[in-house]
């Protein structure tokens, strides 16, 4: 989200994806409230502000409440980062570790320091280190020093007032130990950040966060997923699909199968969304792989996102049917991602794809199948919201998208786990049915928004050159449900000599 040209000067947190979110930052001068439960990040969003001040040339003060300086140094270590130079920490410790008479460090043990001489003790620091960037973890033992609310008000209205004429930018930490229903700072400070962790029934945990409040400036507002690895907190703003357009000449997207191009009425529009639908095992991946291979013969590039399939198992059954997808893959022209379900939220996902077609420049997108995509979020509501946006900024770069959807059951009445068919451009139709003794495969397009398409039902194969297609199935009625009414001749129907027909 740009900022606009009369905002302040902006303290970024060197935080991927958070200065977007923040609008380019924190505001200088001003003091911030950034709030969580235990472990959902706050000490590694902490350390990389400061970091990130440091190598702007900022003094930094990390003032410690909780922490010692050895465990927050190796914090800070496992992440590759090495506190030092324009980093000060000052540690308020117990007074057993003062053993040497000429150790400088002050100290703070609960129980015999009042609240009034902690304050002291981090001003005096303040006024030795004078730095541009403070950090002070964490507030839950300053309000255990003051004992009620008004006096931990008043506390934090004068670190507040003693920053902001030092015209410092402050970051406080709330571990939300000791009450967290006191909303005191809320009303005090300038913005406030939360960090929240979820735990689902089955795979790993969950973070987001939420800017609840920035004065005087705009923010991305919502929910956005982040997570904590190697190198620290990565967020994944919320996709806003309305911020994100692109100018392109729109053509079509050919499969090189004449038929089935026929069938779409020449093809499928650049820069829109298909919906690949039918039960399992009548060739959805088939259909949006011959998509792939044609718009690689081309030239173009094209990402595959496999939640259901293992990619040696996948190599291998396509180079069957004609694909050599690792040969693609190798020659830079096919970006192959096999999507774990359990441990990836919507938002590293989204993240992930657009990656894709901003930095790699595909043309071609394929999620297969939407069903994992569903069992990347089983606690989520907002399923066809994300899809929606992910689809809307596709189409929007000029990307072709393809999902592929599985219906239970086989033939007859068949549901999908999620109805998404409104949202997409073109929606593919694949169904089996029984004819003279043997079950069979039939396609059809039941919608296409971009222009005409064949409203004829055809018989397909899989066959080791890959997919293909008969003449319309004009004798039978009754395909799509499965057991169809026979009021022809046969030869209407493909015939493919022995042992190239792929059944799997």
């Amino acid at each position: 989200m740009p900022a606009a040209s009369n905002q302040p000067k902006k303290a970024r947190t060197g935080v991927p994806g958070l200065d977007d979110i923040l609008a380019g930052g924190l505001s200088e001068g001003h003091v911030f409230l950034l709030e969580g439960n235990p472990g959902t990040g706050k000490t590694t969003i902490a350390l990389r502000f400061l970091l990130e001040g440091a190598e702007a040339g900022e003094q930094g003060l990390y003032v410690t409440l909780s922490e010692t300086e050895h465990e927050l140094r190796m914090g800070a270590s496992s992440h590759g980062w090495q506190i030092g130079g324009k980093i000060e920490v000052f540690e308020l410790v117990p007074p057993e570790s003062l053993l040497d008479a000429d150790q400088q460090q002050s100290l703070l043990y609960s129980s015999d320091l009042e609240l009034g001489e902690t304050t002291k003790l981090i001003f005096e620091a303040f006024e030795r280190i004078k730095p541009r960037r403070v950090v002070l973890d964490s507030l839950s033992e300053i309000r255990l020093l003051a004992q009620s609310s008004l006096r931990y008000r008043r506390q934090i209205l004068a670190l507040k007032h003693y920053f902001a004429r030092h015209n410092a930018t402050v970051l406080l930490l709330d571990d939300l130990t000791s009450d967290p229903m006191d909303k005191t700072v809320h009303s005090v400070v300038h913005g406030v950040v939360q960090l929240e962790e979820l735990a689902p029934t089955y795979g790993a945990e969950r973070r987001r966060l939420r800017v609840s409040k920035y004065r005087s400036q705009a923010f991305r507002g919502g929910y956005h997923d982040f997570v904590i690895k190697t190198g620290g907190v990565h967020v994944f703003p919320r996709l806003v699909s309305a911020e994100h357009h692109t100018v392109f000449e729109r053509h079509q997207q050919t499969s090189d199968i004449p038929e089935l191009d026929r069938l779409l009425g020449g093809g499928i529009e650049q820069g829109s969304s298909t919906i690949v639908l039918g039960p399992a095992g009548t060739g959805k991946s088939s259909f949006v792989l011959q998509f792939v291979a044609a718009a690689i013969s081309r030239g173009q590039k094209a990402a595959l996102f496999v939640f259901d399939e293992e990619l040696g198992l996948l190599f291998d059954r396509t180079r069957k049917i004609g694909f050599d997808l690792q040969a693609m893959r190798d020659s830079g022209s096919l970006h192959i991602e096999q999507v774990d379900a359990a441990e990836l939220s919507p938002g590293e996902f989204a993240h992930r794809v657009r990656k894709q077609v901003s930095d790699a420049k595909a043309q071609i997108v394929v999620i297969d199948s939407l069903n994992g995509y569903q069992a990347a979020m089983p606690e989520e509501n907002a399923l066809v919201l994300h899809i929606h946006e992910l689809l809307q900024y596709l189409n929007r770069q000029g990307a072709s998208t393809f999902l592929t959807v599985a219906q239970h059951g086989l033939v007859g009445d068949m549901k999908s786990p999620v109805d998404v068919t409104y949202l997409a451009d073109t929606v593919i139709l694949l169904r089996y049915f029984e004819a003279m003794g043997k079950v069979r495969r039939a396609i059809s397009i039941i919608k296409k928004r971009t222009g005409h398409h064949e409203d004829t039902i055809r018989e397909f194969r899989i066959t080791g050159k890959g997919l293909a297609l008969g003449a319309p199935l004009d004798k039978f009625q009754g395909v799509l449900r499965g057991v169809p009414t026979f009021v022809g001749n046969v030869t209407p129907l493909l015939t493919v000599p022995n042992g190239n027909d792929d059944n799997s």
